[in-house]
């Protein structure tokens, strides 16, 4: 049985303990490998690794980081099979899904930021007739902490630790325990790149035991974290009070704002992929589909019918829609807030069952599920699920859209479709998200911020911003004598 080891100091090692989790494959619900189940011993270690190597690293020339950057890139794109396999087994989504976005995303945030810190630059201010002239240093932290997420597991951990040692930091990070085992894989790739030792150091294990270790460590400097909102709310009481700069990527309960004057089509289609894709399990999907009533009944007859094509199956299978959901744990929970939905009233269009997949019975595979809802005073309107579940609700005209849209305590992307240029304009800006998508989804440019408001978190990912949060800027004021 495969055991995934710590990398750390650029070797592949056993936790301190020898003591291991396992590792389910979510399509058969059997232990298919062991986790090295870290503890603050092996935090310490990886830091230690992760401080030597600072100096070195924040002094390498931008044109040798860059060089790297993209090797990694370039060896991701050329074990694309692999990893996507590998990815599908550990995560249980469909193969063509990671072979498709997955790990062609890891491979381009490599390239992406490789590319990005070539064009990063300091900023001059010339104080003309004073003689003086301020200039801004964007310098590397130092030590930081990365810890990303099981539902794009390669994609999102390779979006935070390409931008952190792009910037010239070290890293000690922390993939989910749930889905360690394309983060394992990335180990013997950065030897392969030429990464120096101890720049990226990956630690696994549990949040309470080797996330917390991350958190509290009073050397890493700066912590990016995606996940839960309460998760992200107990590492800010954490955190903050040791002045570490933090960026949090938290929950989402996303709005899908439909009016009448749409591209039906266009949107159908893209509303069947923003509510089910990756088995719902994106923070992104638009969870709670807001649509004018003059078309509800037409798009509940339509929608509904196209849910039911989705097959749910082995995601090694092509022609699979929806794959397993990522543990037991989970799926029990997806399907509690089924039950809490109907038993407050809701209305079950589509779905809501546990499904048997032929020849693999004992894996945790759920209907995709529609629920129609009278309003927002009910459970599953105002929680996350992150699952194949979504809900519809009518509304007669734009204020009411709007107002059902922000009635959430997060605010991470909204979905808005109207072929009114006045209206997306109006309702863009009066949605309280930090991401919206208007007459398209999850339509990503890697230049521009990502990360929400109000309980979606706090700060900006992606472009500049991402090198913003992984340096310190450092204002430097010369006067000098003009005659």
């Amino acid at each position: 049985m495969t055991k995934i080891q710590n990398y750390i100091n650029g070797t592949y090692c056993n936790p301190e303990t020898n003591a291991w989790l396992d590792n389910y494959d979510p399509s058969i619900g059997e232990v298919y490998s062991q986790i090295a189940e870290s503890t603050p011993q092996d935090v310490q270690a990886a830091y230690e690794a992760a401080k030597a190597a600072f100096p070195a690293w924040s002094q390498t020339p931008i044109e040798e980081r860059s060089r790297i950057l993209l090797n990694i890139a370039d060896l991701i794109e050329a074990d694309l099979d692999t990893l996507a396999a590998a990815e599908s087994k550990d995560n249980g989504k469909p193969l063509s899904l990671a072979t498709a976005v997955d790990i062609p995303r890891a491979s381009a945030n490599f390239r992406f930021f490789g590319n990005a810190i070539t064009q990063f630059a300091s900023e001059a201010h010339e104080s003309v007739g004073r003689s003086t002239m301020n200039f801004t240093l964007r310098q590397p932290i130092g030590v930081v902490g990365c810890i990303s997420p099981w539902n794009l597991p390669l994609y999102l951990f390779t979006w935070k630790v390409a931008p952190a040692i792009a910037a010239g930091n070290c890293v000690v990070a922390k993939p989910s325990e749930v889905t360690p085992m394309t983060a394992y894989l990335l180990g013997e790739i950065l030897t392969k790149a030429g990464l120096p030792k101890g720049v990226l150091n990956i630690v696994h294990g549990t949040g309470p035991s080797a996330g917390q270790a991350i958190v509290e460590h009073p050397g890493i400097k700066a912590i990016s974290f995606t996940g839960g909102t309460k998760t992200g709310e107990h590492l800010a009481r954490t955190a903050a009070p040791m002045f570490k700069k933090l960026s949090l990527e938290l929950g989402g309960k996303n709005p899908n704002l439909i009016f009448a004057d749409c591209n039906y089509d266009k949107m159908l289609a893209v509303t069947v992929r923003s509510s089910f894709a990756n088995q719902g399990q994106i923070c992104l999907c638009g969870s709670r589909i807001y649509v004018e009533e003059s078309i509800a009944d037409q798009f509940k007859k339509d929608f509904v019918a196209k849910v039911s094509q989705l097959k749910v199956g082995n995601p090694m299978d092509s022609d699979t829609n929806l794959g397993a959901l990522v543990s037991k744990p989970h799926m029990e929970k997806v399907l509690s807030y089924i039950d809490i939905a109907q038993e407050e009233g809701g209305n079950v269009l589509y779905g809501g069952n546990q499904v048997t997949v032929p020849g693999l019975e004992e894996g945790y595979y759920v209907e995709p599920t529609v629920i129609e809802v009278d309003s927002n005073d009910c459970t599953i309107q105002k929680e996350e699920v992150f699952g194949p579940v979504v809900t519809i609700v009518t509304f007669s005209n734009e204020e009411e859209a709007i107002a059902m849209a922000n009635d959430v305590k997060y605010g991470l992307s909204a979905t808005l479709w109207s072929s009114d240029l006045d209206r997306t304009m109006r309702v863009s800006k009066k949605l309280e998200a930090g991401i919206v998508w208007v007459n398209s989804w999850l339509n990503r440019d890697l230049r521009t911020p990502f990360g929400g408001v109000k309980a979606s978190g706090v700060g900006r990912e992606g472009g500049f911003e991402a090198l913003r949060f992984f340096t310190e800027p450092k204002n430097v004021c010369i006067t000098y004598n003009e005659s």
